[in-house]
């Protein structure tokens, strides 16, 4: 490694590349964090177009900073989501997840399982015409569809049946832009033409006409409820003692619905690819729901029961993690490690590289659920492995996100397993979630005569 190539750690500044030519030299985001990582270390600086950045990749840094107060939130989603939770930063963030805090209660997101079992028997039963004819399905579409409609119904008791596709259009829309306005973190600024914002606005004006029919209607409805938009309805601004406004409740059922579905579709469909190419996981995964369950359906009650299905998921959101960047921004100077950060400096930590991080995971690149049995897992450290974020600002959702994903994964491979199509190209997706660049189009292989509940 050549001294002209990076800083040394004399000044107590990071190691890093001298420079970046253009912005075709960061055509993958993805690459060029694990570069990074592997040349330089644990803590990277590299230039972008807004200055330096800071690559922080160790768990001990990375607990560090989701956990300080002194690291706040870059606001790259305010443009779509407004001040909900995942954007919002200091008293008005704490007063609204106060709020939202007892919708995500285990004993709350237990009831759940009926509704999300159901959905998902409701969509095989429309997947077995393609069963019969040997038709492919999409399956991050299908993926998509399906947990819109969990979200929709458990935490706002709202059927988004009609408005399924024409929230996917909008939520892909949104996701692209801000997806690539937040890759300018990697190389240059992201240039929107007129053409570009008119179409996000378009379908950011789709989602507002949705969300505030939610709210409307919840409004004039007489009909008891207890989901996390009556809790929202009947909350009051702690500044002002008034209920919250139709744009703060806007902002917030934005963000949840958005986040709440998008994390959850893309961990099911990067898990679907992950066993179909691995027939051994496949197995094991089949034998333990004969074993505990045979052909009944599962509930909320069987999943403890079924360790080897959640190990799946973790293990799909480990190669896979749908936040594969958090953006942080520090208050004051700090040290991590030998290094020291400067005040308002530009921080970037990557699940996507930390869970391939070699210290922490033998053989990263493979796909091996059984590293997280309790045995092999003891001793990691807990920011080696950071799907959900961490500190205060941990996600929200995040067992509702696993529940429903260990619910709906074992549903459907109780009935069908899922074939890639023979060539497809599979191929992540860097936007604001790690999507798949051509889609996941599978076959269905009907697994027995186990009937859908109709």
């Amino acid at each position: 490694m050549s001294q002209d190539r990076f800083r040394s750690t004399a000044d107590r500044s990071p190691p890093g590349p001298s420079g970046i030519k253009s912005a075709g030299d960061v055509v993958d985001p993805l690459r060029f964090l694990l570069h990074l990582t592997r040349e330089y270390g644990d803590v990277v600086q590299y230039p972008s177009a807004y200055g330096p950045v800071y690559l922080i990749n160790h768990p001990d840094h990375v607990g560090r900073i989701l956990q300080n107060k002194n690291y706040l939130r870059v606001p790259l989603l305010k443009l779509a989501l407004g001040m909900g939770l995942i954007t919002s930063e200091g008293p008005y963030w704490r007063d609204q997840r106060h709020l939202a805090q007892p919708a995500f209660h285990q004993k709350c997101i237990a009831t759940f399982d009926h509704l999300m079992t159901g959905a998902t028997e409701a969509m095989l039963r429309r997947w077995e015409a393609f069963a019969d004819t040997g038709q492919p399905i999409e399956i991050a579409a299908e993926m998509t569809r399906l947990t819109l409609g969990i979200i929709g119904k458990a935490l706002f008791s709202a059927d988004l049946t009609t408005h399924a596709d024409a929230l996917a259009i909008a939520i892909t829309t949104i996701v692209e832009d801000l997806g690539n306005l937040a890759r300018s973190l990697f190389n240059s600024p992201y240039n929107i033409t007129s053409s570009r914002n008119c179409r996000l606005e378009e379908q950011l004006q789709v989602v507002d006409r949705i969300v505030y029919g939610i709210i409307d209607s919840r409004r004039q409805s007489d009909d008891p409820t207890s989901d996390l938009l009556a809790m929202l309805l009947s909350g009051r601004d702690r500044t002002t003692d008034e209920s919250l406004s139709d744009l703060q409740l806007r902002d917030e059922v934005v963000t949840m619905l958005v986040a709440g579905h998008e994390t959850t579709a893309n961990m099911l469909s990067w898990a679907w690819y992950l066993i179909s190419q691995h027939p051994g996981v496949e197995h094991q995964l089949h034998t333990e729901l004969a074993r505990v369950l045979g052909e009944r359906s599962p509930t909320v009650r069987d999943l403890a029961k079924l360790p080897y299905s959640r190990m799946v998921l973790q293990e799909s959101l480990r190669l896979y993690p749908p936040v594969w960047f958090i953006p942080r921004k520090n208050l004051v100077e700090d040290k991590l490690g030998d290094f020291t950060i400067p005040a308002n400096s530009r921080i970037v930590l990557s699940p996507y590289t930390t869970h391939r991080h070699p210290t922490y995971w033998a053989n990263p690149e493979q796909f091996e659920p059984e590293r997280f049995a309790s045995d092999r897992s003891e001793g990691r450290p807990h920011y080696a492995y950071f799907p959900f974020g961490g500190g205060h600002h941990l996600c929200l959702g995040n067992n509702l996100a696993m529940m429903e994903g260990q619910l709906v994964l074992v549903t459907v491979a109780q009935h069908y397993r899922l074939r890639l199509i023979p060539g497809h190209p599979v191929e992540p997706d860097p936007l604001v979630t790690l999507r798949h660049r051509y889609g996941l189009p599978m076959t269905l292989d009907s697994r027995s005569g186990i009937p859908i509940d109709s």
